[in-house]
This record gives C-alpha cells, structure tokens and sequence, in this order.
C-alpha cells in the first residue's frame, strides 16, 4: 500500500535531492552518522561554492534562455530586438519545496517569477509575459494576476514591459536596502520582497560597500568600478543614500562601516551628496 499523506510526499521530495545523496553516499561509504555527514556537505558547499558559482555549467534547476537585450528601446520591435542568453535558476530546490509546503503553489509561482526576472536583468537581459509564461506553461492573465499581487506588496519586478517606463518605481534591490535602512531584519525582508536570504543579504552588502566610497568623497564612476556594480545600479544605491532616513542602528551601522575604511575622516551620511 502506497502511503501518500503530506509528510511522505515532501520527504521523498527532499530525498531527490543532490545534497540527500551526497549525505547518504557519506554516511555509508565513511560510516559517519548523519550529523557528521551533514556538516562535510555544508564545508564542500562553503569551500567549492564559489566556484561552481563561477563556473560555466548549469546547477540543477537553472536552464538557458534567450531574451532580449535589456539596452534595446522599447519601440524597437522583437523579431528586430538584440537577444542576450541568460542563465535562469527556474526551480530552486529546497527553498522552492519549503515555500511550497508552507505557502502553496500560488505564492511559489510568485516567488520564481520574481526571481526569473531579476536574474534576467542582473545579466542584461529582460523577460516578457508571454516568455515567463510559456516556461511556467500558464496564461499570461494568471501572471498578470500575480504582478499586481507582488507590486501590491512593493516589488517591482524588471519586466521588458515594465523597466522602461518605471519611473520613479522601485527596483528590487533598491526596495531591499530601503526595507533594511528601515530596520527589517533579512527573514522579514525576504518573506516581503520573495527573495532569498542570501540574495537579500548579497544586496544589501552591496549597498554598504557603495555607501561607504560614496562618504569616502569617490565619484560615481570610480564606485562602480571599485564596488563592481552597474553605473545604473550605483546611480539608484547613491540617490537612496541620499533620500534615505535610516533608523538608528543602521545610521550607526553605515557611519561605522565608512569610519573603519576611510584613511582619514569620514565625512556624516549627510554629506554624501555634496
């Protein structure tokens, strides 16, 4: 008898897993328990991350797509559009089948699309409706539905549609370090914005490296080489420097970062823009 209550479909689920058979290949071929073999799973993951994160290889879960060129004008049309081939994560493993679990599959359709989006734009590239719809092999009414669901709750995603008549809207990243500024911590800041808490966390140190030249009196084009960011990105993280009003701790925080690595004075937050 086939047993299919809830708790066994997610546990098989996890079993599937590459991490659940590197564990199980430790625990019987090295006769470790499974705490053991736990923690060597997580120091390869610590030691071998960053190059697999570098290397030109698809993790499980990520596929190739060709989307449009995220420099081409709006009025050009897409048969005449630059592509650009990207590298999308569409299903996100463990984190994926926990949202699921616990949120169902409606807040996890939300939660890829967000995601697909902006890892399309980190790479110069943007999606379409239509494009996001035929991976997730649903209508574009139901990721309409879902758009305005996520830009309810403050989350701006980069759609070609969208990214160029933004306005003054905010992009993700920018709603993440105002959401941090304001003293969220990163759980609450990834359950608002449906990102990662490495992905949240990876933002915000961006926004502390480029805050910090920033009042060290750098000009924006030797931040952007410096911190390794985007000149529209650096542009969009000194603009939320300056408009800002951080809570407390998080002025300390900026203020105590710059004053460690500046050579001489740190000028105030303040005097950013000046």
């Amino acid at each position: 008898m086939i047993n299919n209550t809830a708790r066994e479909r997610w546990s098989r689920a996890a079993a599937r897993s590459l991490d659940a058979q590197f564990v199980a290949e430790v625990i019987h071929g090295m006769n470790c328990s499974p705490f053991e073999a736990e923690a060597i799973r997580d120091t390869v993951h610590a030691v071998y991350g960053p190059l697999m994160e570098a290397a030109d290889t698809l993790k499980p879960g990520q596929i190739r797509l060709a989307v449009i060129d995220a420099e081409e004008p709006p009025n050009r049309p897409l048969a005449h559009a630059r592509q650009r081939v990207v590298t999308l994560t569409l299903d996100g493993g463990e984190e994926d089948r926990r949202l699921r679990q616990q949120a169902g599959v409606i807040a996890l359709r939300r939660q890829r699309f967000v995601r697909l989006c902006e890892e399309a734009f980190q790479q110069g590239g943007l999606l379409t409706l239509e494009a996001v719809a035929d991976l997730f092999n649903c209508a574009v009414r139901t990721l309409v539905s879902d758009l305005a669901a996520v830009r309810a709750q403050g989350t701006v995603p980069p759609l070609r549609s969208t990214v160029k008549d933004m306005g003054r809207a905010v992009t993700h990243r920018q709603q993440i370090v105002a959401h941090w500024l304001a003293g969220l911590e990163y759980t609450e800041i990834a359950a608002t914005t449906y990102h990662s808490l490495a992905a949240v966390a990876n933002y915000v140190d961006k926004f502390k490296r480029c805050a910090t030249l920033l009042t060290a009196g750098f000009d924006l084009d030797t931040v952007a080489v410096v911190a390794r960011l985007s000149p529209a990105l650096t542009r969009a993280f000194q603009q939320l420097a300056e408009t800002a009003h951080p809570v407390p701790h998080r002025r300390a925080e900026l203020e105590a970062l710059a004053k460690k690595n500046a050579p001489g004075q740190s000028r105030p937050m303040e005097e950013v823009s000046r």
